[in-house]
């Protein structure tokens, strides 16, 4: 039983994210591949996600690629449980070029650079300043747009009025 994982080791997982649903890879902390899988880009999908990992062993870290667009809700629900999540970036063009560019090879990717330290970069967390800014910036920006498409004056009228 020697190639059976320890289901006391930390694992590693990696995601490469979509719109529409997100592909996991499982590490050992050796580097062999303990399991793969695609979810749906949901609240419950994530959920899955997570218990199925943590099938595998405890989650040590979790690296994902796009935590600030596509992976945003899977970043935040793993945040809120209290787990290591990393930043990934994609890997770059020599790297898809050699391997080959598929989801699976793109989470496995994910997972393999949290596991050697190259995916470092802790994700933003949408709560301090910086964040409060954008919210005033796009409210701002909103509110010149719908201005600007207001037929007249009729914009001066209902804020005046």
């Amino acid at each position: 039983m020697g190639n059976m994982p320890d289901h006391n080791e930390f694992v590693i997982v990696g995601v490469d994210t979509h719109a529409d649903n997100h592909v996991a890879v499982v590490l050992d902390q050796r580097g062999r591949q303990l399991g793969a899988r695609t979810f749906p880009a949901t609240r419950a999908g994530y959920a899955r996600l997570v218990e199925w990992a943590s099938t595998h062993g405890p989650i040590d870290q979790i690296g994902i690629e796009g935590t600030g667009s596509w992976g945003r809700g899977l970043t935040l629900f793993c945040l809120s449980r209290g787990l290591v999540v990393r930043d990934v970036d994609r890997p770059d063009r020599k790297t898809r070029r050699r391997v080959g560019k598929t989801d699976l090879v793109d989470a496995d990717a994910a997972a393999r650079a949290v596991l050697a330290g190259t995916a470092s970069t802790l994700p933003k967390t949408a709560d301090g300043p910086v964040e409060m800014i954008r919210v005033l910036h796009i409210t701002r920006e909103t509110g010149c747009t719908a201005r600007s498409v207001t037929p007249g004056d009729c914009w001066r009228e209902a804020c005046n009025g």
